[in-house]
């Protein structure tokens, strides 16, 4: 029964496989257009992030009044707050934004590389773990020491590239599910 469920969907994909094809090649496309304008790329997707964040605090300042009488509302309240004037000021000025965000992105990566070494190391392990650790902590150096300038064009960069590596796994998979052709299924005797 469960083979007859796993052909069954292998079937759908098969069907489907030039939408797959489809989504890769608009999601590749895409990516090099945020790469080539990678400074507007950022500055779109903070202020994606801050309408994101504006709307989401505003929900939960209703939803705080909304269900008050438990003890966690103020902290409910302000956390809300917190987020709609992080919302504001992304909006307001959205290449502090970037730039604010590249240099937590740049401390983060740093801090969270130098640990994965050590981590890895202490338990014996290394290899592909170390490594990245290594290429981490190298990202987390490289923006900070290019910062301000990193601020403007790293966030579009990054979806940029995230964009071209989805797209290219989706158009894999549709290539793939070209290559597989129909699959026989054998008659059952009961």
């Amino acid at each position: 029964m469960l083979a007859d469920v796993a052909r069954g969907m292998a079937q759908d994909l098969r069907e489907h496989r030039g939408w797959f094809i489809a989504l890769g090649v608009v999601l590749i496309l895409l990516g090099l257009v945020a790469l080539a304008y990678d400074v507007a790329t950022t500055i779109v997707s903070v202020l994606v992030f801050g309408w994101l964040l504006l709307i989401g605090g505003v929900v939960e300042v209703f939803h705080a009044f909304r269900i008050q009488g438990w003890g966690g509302t103020l902290v409910h309240l302000l956390s809300a707050l917190l987020a709609i004037i992080a919302g504001l000021i992304f909006i307001r000025n959205p290449v502090a934004g970037a730039l604010t965000l590249t240099l937590v992105l740049g401390a983060l990566f740093l801090v969270e590389g130098i640990f994965r070494i050590f981590g890895m190391t202490r338990f014996g392990l290394s290899g592909w773990g170390v490594l990245g650790g290594v290429i981490t902590a190298l990202l987390g150096v490289l923006l900070l020491l290019h910062w301000p300038v990193s601020g403007l064009w790293f966030i579009g960069f990054a979806v940029g590239v995230d964009l071209i590596f989805r797209g290219w796994a989706w158009l894999l998979l549709g290539l793939g599910l070209g290559k597989a052709g129909p699959q026989a299924t054998p008659a059952r005797t009961t």
